[in-house]
């Protein structure tokens, strides 16, 4: 006997729908057979979910987080089980300049939405909470790769943002409210439709695409973990399953994931030069170190293993290739 796809039929809400991890959720959730409804405050992005018409297989509502009313409206109307919050201001750099915008986005979007979800009933059966890797601070190398029990300890703008949506999420989830929440953190994920061409992979492709100069924001030392999209849904999808039939035993859970291998941005910027046969030689200053932003970071994924048996399946060099012709193509239809 066929087993039962647990996606079918079921009413999913995603705040923040046009982003890049939105964007490719709700692709694959859609394809599943799920009822898929996300917020969103505009039509008018550059996004995955429009350039591969993703949206006209979803309910797309226009609204802001900021506005309670509209989030438990929407919740109602579209009898929402299961929510993926991903909704996020998430450029480092426009957090540094614009704090205050952030901040908004960031932590009161979060409280608005949740406080949402625990007045508008008991519908809601899972919700996934977007965190960040960012929201642990700096550590240092001895302390890596983050453990789910260390403290936040964040310092700059974006970080901070996501530290205090963690801690409200876990708030919510505790025995005062006992709503049915698993805050994620992650490390940087890349991958087809992250149109964000201030990240850093995007941009390095786009420049070698473009054959224009890439210009480096530090000295090329930073350690960071990248995973990959498809690894990414994976995971929300394990958990959100999870969650959903087992509330007690997940609700209130944090779950790191990432890949555990570290990478200089050096080391990332070389291997997208190499496909070009380009030098990555004298792009970066020795001298010079970025600013407002953590120096090292990167993940393991063994409480994903321990609980569910999950681990990445891909490797940067191995997609590589594929994602650069994904660029390719995007952007030959941009000219």
């Amino acid at each position: 006997m066929k087993k039962k796809n647990f996606w079918v039929n079921k009413n999913i809400l995603i705040t923040g729908i046009t982003g890049f991890v939105g964007s490719n959720l709700a692709k694959n959730l859609t394809a599943l057979g799920a009822n898929v409804t996300g917020i969103t405050k505009s039509q008018k992005i550059e996004s995955l979910l429009f350039y591969e018409g993703i949206d006209k297989k979803c309910n797309l509502v226009y609204g802001n987080l900021l506005d309670k009313e509209f989030i438990k409206n929407t919740l109602r109307k579209y009898n929402t089980e299961i929510c993926f919050h991903l909704a996020a201001q998430i450029e480092v750099g426009h957090a540094k300049s614009y704090p205050f915008e952030t901040w908004e986005s960031n932590i009161r979007g979060t409280y608005n939405f949740l406080e949402a979800i625990r007045i508008s009933g008991k519908k809601v059966k899972a919700v996934i909470m977007a965190s960040s890797d960012k929201a642990y601070g700096e550590h240092g190398i001895k302390k890596m790769p983050y453990q789910e029990n260390y403290e936040l300890k964040p310092i700059f703008p974006y970080d901070t943002s996501k530290a205090c949506a963690d801690m409200i999420a876990r708030t919510y989830a505790s025995s005062l409210y006992n709503l049915p929440i698993v805050v994620t953190r992650f490390s940087n994920i890349y991958g087809p439709g992250q149109l964000n061409f201030t990240a850093l992979i995007p941009e390095a492709i786009k420049s070698n695409i473009e054959n224009k100069k890439f210009i480096a924001r530090g000295n090329g030392k930073s350690i960071r973990d990248y995973i990959y999209i498809d690894d990414i849904i994976d995971v929300y999808k394990i958990i959100a399953k999870n969650l959903f039939k087992n509330p007690k035993k997940y609700s209130g859970e944090i779950f790191n994931a990432g890949t555990n291998i570290k990478h200089t941005t050096q080391d990332i910027i070389k291997k997208i030069f190499f496909l070009n046969n380009l030098s990555s030689k004298n792009i970066f200053n020795k001298k010079k170190k970025a600013t407002g932003e953590i120096s090292i970071q990167y993940m393991n994924y063994r409480k994903l293993y321990k609980c569910f048996k999950w681990k990445p399946k891909h490797k940067f060099e191995n997609v590589l290739p594929n994602l650069y012709t994904w660029y390719k193509n995007y952007l030959s239809t941009k000219k």
